[in-house]
């Protein structure tokens, strides 16, 4: 599970998010960055009734990025607010694959520290 402070829950911050941010498209899954001005990196993340109508596999879906973030959020740059918007067909991804997808969007975003 992320940590409290690396999660964006605001409705006004996903809107911030979306409003100016960039976007990046890699197979299923979207990201939008922008900078805060925090010290610290915050995610959310969105999965539509299009990807499924039963929220057990939406909710799955958001476990599964949650984990994958979590488990990238050292290698991650400080002081951005990012959302992941899962597109249909990720449910038939296995996790291994959503991490190589993952990784691919990082690259695009310049999220990865060296």
């Amino acid at each position: 599970m992320l940590f409290k402070e690396s999660r964006l829950k605001k409705s006004k911050d996903f809107e911030k998010v979306f409003r100016a941010g960039r976007g990046f498209k890699e197979d299923f899954l979207f990201l939008k960055i922008i900078k805060n001005n925090l010290n610290h990196s915050r995610f959310g993340f969105m999965v539509s009734k299009k990807l499924s109508k039963k929220a057990t596999l939406r909710n799955k879906m958001k476990r599964r990025l949650r984990e994958l973030v979590r488990m990238k959020l050292g290698k991650i740059k400080k002081g951005v607010d990012v959302v992941l918007v899962a597109s249909p067909g990720l449910e038939k991804k296995d996790f291994w694959e959503i991490e190589e997808i993952l990784n691919k969007i990082f690259e695009k975003a310049s999220l990865i520290k060296n």
